[in-house]
This record gives C-alpha cells, structure tokens and sequence, in this order.
C-alpha cells in the first residue's frame, strides 16, 4: 500500500537503463548485496531503498498475528531515527548524524510509527515522528513523499494510519486550515466520472485528477483513518450506487473507491501493473492492499476473489520481493478474517519469520531455544558497511514519482 519503495528503484532502474526484473510490478533493489547485511535488518535484498518501509512493515505484522520481533530488529530500527524524528528510506552509518542531504521522506517515517506504536514502549521516538510529520504538512492538509513536494494520495494516507497509531484525530491535524482528507477528497474523481470513485496520485500534467489502483486502495483506508493494518468495515446493504455527487463525505469516497476496487477486480482477480512494459503483469502487491481496502470499506466479499487468486499465485512473488510482501499479504489475511498460517496451505507467518532475525516469542509468550540459537548465530555473522549504491537524485518520476525538488534544505541533526 501507498507509495511502495519499489517506486524508488524503478525510478533508477529508469534512468540507469538497467532491465526491469522479473516482477516488475514490485521488484527487489538489489538482489546480491556485495556487503553485509546488518544483523537485525529484515530481508536479503540492498536496503538503500526501502530499509526502514520493510522492517517497519515486518515488526507490523509480526505483532498482528501475536509475534514478539527480535529485539535487535527493533533496535535496528529505532537506530534508523533522525534527531528532529524524521526516517529516512536507510541510513548505513547512524553514528553520523542526519544532515539536510539525508533523504528522509514521510512514508517511512509514517510507517515506522506504525510499526513502533503497535509494539509499544516507543512514545518518545513515535512522537518525535509525529512533530516532524506535522511540521512538513501541506497547505491543502496532505503530503508528498519527500518534504515540500506536492500532495499524494499514497503518502497522505499512510501518514493518516501513523496519526490514528498514536491516538490523533486525523480529521484535527490541519495546515491552512485543511486536513488530511479534504487533500484526499480532493484527489477523489467524483460522482459522473467515467472512473468515479477512483483516487488520483496527484493531478496529471493537466491538473485533472486520473484513476490510479494503487492511489485507490491507498485513499480507501485513508479517507477512513486507518493504516496499514484495518479490519474489516460495514458497508450499506447498497453498495453500488456512487454517493455524494461531487462533494462526497470521506465514508462516500470510501465507499465509491471500494466499489471502483471491486469493479477492477472483477473477472481476473487481480489489478494489472501500471509499469511501462508490464501492463499485463500482475500487480500482487497492489492486489494485496485492494482487499485491505475492499474489507476495511466492508466489502470484504467482493475481495475474496482476489484473495484466493493471491493465495494460489503469491508464492514466487513474495520469495523474491521479501518481508514487505510477506506482511501485505498477511495485512490481507488479517483484514479478511483469513488465518496467514494456512494461506494457500503455508504458513505466512513463518515465512516472514525466516526473512530476519528469530523472534523472541510467538503468542504464549515463550522464547524457544532455536530463537535464542538463531539470535546467536546472527550476532556472529552480522556486520554495519551498507553503502549507498544510488543517489536519491537518480530517483525521477515515473507514473508515481517522487518530486525531490521540493525538498527541505535546512539544518538536520
């Protein structure tokens, strides 16, 4: 869900002309790191990119479904924080601190609050976070991907699920006098649109808004206040006909995004990449987060389609893209009441497990021998020398990409 940090390496891959893997729609940076990884970092993949979204997304699910993470997981993590709270994609030396070229950005900063929230005993680091996030709130109540850039669905919706992690009203959060979802209303295509109810990314060249899946199960549980993790909503018994004209109420444009969802889905079971050279692809991923957003709108049934359709497809996908699958499709299990230690007959819940560093304890509570084994064997074999093997100015926009230009150039600690 929201802007995935497979964007960001697509945006290299397009301008260093390297090919697109073979799961275009949600690759993996770098597949054989020729350094090693840190000891408490989930996956196996560069974490240049995606470092923090994929450990916080991780430690998410691992609490969902009853899972005490590593600690040396989430130390790995609240290492990662800058001083003014702000969370950069990967630091590889936190000793240094955080400086106006250290490429924070919202959505890891929101997911990691998240993360942190869920686990608990993290107020001081969550609501440093949470300051830092406010003060780079737009003019129209949303936020771009880095500070200063232009509103986008996907990053104002999942720094609305950090907000409601730490007890905020989203809906009180303003900036000019605006609030998170008057800027998603906003990137709402209307009542009378040959795509009504689909959200936008942010208005096209033109500044018209044009539909978008992922944007849409993005704004879905956004204009709901939830985050990454949801259960599942009620909806009206009549769930088909677009409501609020052109001035829908956050339910409606909930509901009227679910619905759109639905639609999409309907026939294939699942959303179709948007990645040039892989429109027929599948987008499993974005398959994913549209049944989190079909059952958090309380449509749940009109995602089991998909959902079966990922539970007998997901496989290869998600060995090769890592924990953040892993836990999206979990988030789906859980949104649907759907147990992730049978998905398709395996246990997604061990699988992500395997991904990192043992946890310390499942539901009972106990830590296991082969944990603390396993703990031991990664405090002998980890090591801190990550470099970054891309600058963030290579990141260029491709369909959802991310406006740089606006960035913050001030002082950061």
């Amino acid at each position: 869900m929201y802007v995935r940090r497979s964007a960001a390496v697509l945006a290299a891959v397009t301008v260093i002309g390297t090919v697109t893997p073979a799961f275009a729609a949600d690759p993996s940076p770098s597949a054989s790191p020729s350094v090693a990884l840190p000891a408490g970092l989930y996956g196996t993949t560069d974490p240049t990119y995606d470092g923090v979204w994929r450990q916080s997304l991780a430690l998410l699910a691992q609490d969902t479904v009853g899972v005490k993470p590593a600690a040396k997981a989430v130390d790995w993590l609240t290492g990662q924080q800058c001083v003014d709270g702000a969370f950069a994609p990967f630091r590889a030396d936190v000793s240094k601190g955080c400086g106006p070229k250290t490429p924070v950005d919202t959505n890891s900063t929101a997911a990691a609050v998240q993360a942190l929230a869920a686990l608990g005993g993290h107020g001081v680091a969550t609501g440093k976070a949470v300051a830092w996030l406010k003060s780079v709130q737009n003019k129209d109540g949303g936020w771009g991907y880095l500070p200063g850039g232009a509103s986008d669905t996907n990053s104002t919706s999942v720094v609305v699920g950090a907000l409601a992690a730490v007890g905020e009203k989203p809906g009180d959060v303003r900036k000019g006098g605006n609030s998170p979802y008057d800027a998603l209303l906003k990137l709402s295509l209307p009542c009378g649109d040959e795509d009504a109810g689909a959200f936008a990314f942010q208005p096209d060249k033109k500044g018209a808004p044009a539909a978008n899946a992922d944007a849409t199960a993005a704004g879905v549980v956004g204009v709901l206040g939830k985050g990454l993790v949801a259960t599942a909503g009620k909806a009206p018994a009549d769930a088909q006909k677009c409501l609020g004209g052109k001035n829908p109420t956050p339910a409606d444009a909930a509901l009227n995004g679910a619905v759109h969802l639905g639609r999409a889905l309907s026939g294939t079971g699942y959303l179709k990449s948007a990645m040039p050279g892989a429109e027929d692809q599948p987008d499993y991923g974005n398959t994913a987060d549209a049944v989190v957003a079909l059952a958090a709108a309380g449509l749940t049934e009109r995602g089991r389609q998909a959902l079966l359709w990922l539970e007998g497809n997901y496989a290869a996908w998600a060995e090769q893209s890592g924990p953040a699958a892993y836990a999206q499709l979990i988030f789906a299990a859980h949104a649907t009441g759907t147990d992730p230690r049978d998905f398709g007959g395996a246990d997604l819940v061990k699988r992500l497990n395997a991904t990192g560093p043992a946890p310390q304890s499942a539901v009972n509570g106990s830590v296991t021998a082969s944990a603390k084994a396993a703990e031991r064997e990664d405090d002998d074999n980890g090591g801190v020398s990550l470099w970054w093997i891309i600058g963030v100015g290579l990141v260029a926009g491709i369909g959802v990409g991310f406006l740089i230009s606006g960035r913050n150039k001030g002082p950061r600690q």
